[in-house]
């Protein structure tokens, strides 16, 4: 994991997920270069990913650093620790369930989604995924799933509602279920 600083002072976190070794056959024999997979965020809700090939691994870790720069998107978070809702993406055969979770459970989650939330900012998340391992895949389908996040405000304004009345459904929810509810007993 680099910190990397930009051009308008913003930090970004780098995450490299993969480093493949791919081969161009031509007539004299094999040409070797690699393919590089990145992560970027500002651990803030702004994440990207992106692919770079090269002859060299440093320049194709740049490329694909660049490119995961350029298509960075922004995830609405709750509390700024977890997302907001459960969440399901899916990319070719790979899919991924995301769900929001507690204070204090942590990231749960396989390599390269992993890599997705540490760069988001998320501290607490439960993911998992179903169908291919292949990471360019699993970060698809993560991207998927986090597009798909929309925050209680946006909500409202859409449904012409109040915020009070969507949050309260969600609490109301949790406190059918037993978590978060405190009971005095004198």
């Amino acid at each position: 994991m680099t910190t990397v600083v930009t051009a308008q002072g913003v930090d970004l976190v780098e995450r490299l997920v993969t480093v493949n070794r791919v081969a161009k056959v031509v007539k004299g024999g094999r040409r070797f270069g690699f393919a590089a997979l990145v992560v970027v965020g500002d651990g803030k809700g702004r994440v990207g990913f992106g692919t770079g090939k090269a002859k060299e691994v440093s320049d194709a870790v740049r490329k694909a650093t660049d490119s995961a720069k350029r298509a960075m998107i922004r995830v609405p978070l709750r509390e700024g620790r977890t997302i907001h809702h459960d969440s399901r993406g899916h990319y070719g055969s790979g899919k991924m369930i995301l769900r929001s979770a507690p204070s204090g459970t942590g990231i749960i989650a396989g390599g390269p989604a992993r890599a997705v939330f540490e760069a988001l900012g998320v501290q607490d998340v439960v993911a998992k995924s179903v169908g291919a391992s292949n990471p360019h895949n699993m970060i698809k389908a993560t991207f998927d799933a986090l597009t798909s996040i929309r925050s209680p405000r946006a909500i409202a304004s859409k449904r012409g509602k109040k915020i009070g009345e969507i949050i309260g459904r969600r609490e109301a929810v949790l406190g059918s279920t037993g978590e978060d509810v405190k009971i005095d007993e004198e």
